[in-house]
């Protein structure tokens, strides 16, 4: 089971050699293995509503809700993780034991701890810092 951390969500809706790599590994995943945490469609959707707030005028309205539909459209068939009480138990767990990094990637991490799974991220500087958590980067 691997599990896409947010920045590696993002690549893939991206053209670039990052989001081919990233394509290219995940097809090579077994069917019903890949997920996104509902931490990372919050950090999503928060974005779009900020972009929505910030929208001035009706072509900048009528865009951001575009982008909102399209946000949705993408979300609509994606398996989504949790946020649950073992996550949450491993997420008391870490932040007791001081693991310093921002509250959202502690909740990615206790996620992919609680399920075992690999987590797809290019933050390697904090989640190294997080015991036991097994991610990679197939950016690259």
């Amino acid at each position: 089971m691997v599990i896409l951390d947010t920045d590696h969500l993002s690549i893939l809706h991206q053209n670039s050699i990052e989001a081919f790599n990233i394509g290219r590994k995940l097809s090579q995943v077994s069917g019903g293995k890949v997920f996104v945490s509902i931490i990372t469609y919050e950090e999503q959707m928060r974005g779009r509503l900020a972009f929505i707030a910030k929208a001035i005028g009706q072509e900048d309205q009528i865009e951001a809700y575009r982008r909102l539909r399209i946000h949705f459209d993408r979300f609509r068939g994606t398996p989504l993780l949790d946020y649950d009480s073992a996550a949450a138990e491993i997420y008391e767990r870490l932040r007791k034991a001081k693991v310093r990094i921002g509250t959202m990637d502690l909740r990615i991490a206790s996620i992919a701890l609680a399920n075992n799974a690999l987590l797809l991220t290019r933050n390697s500087v904090d989640f190294n810092k997080v015991p036991n958590l097994r991610f990679d980067d197939w950016s690259i």
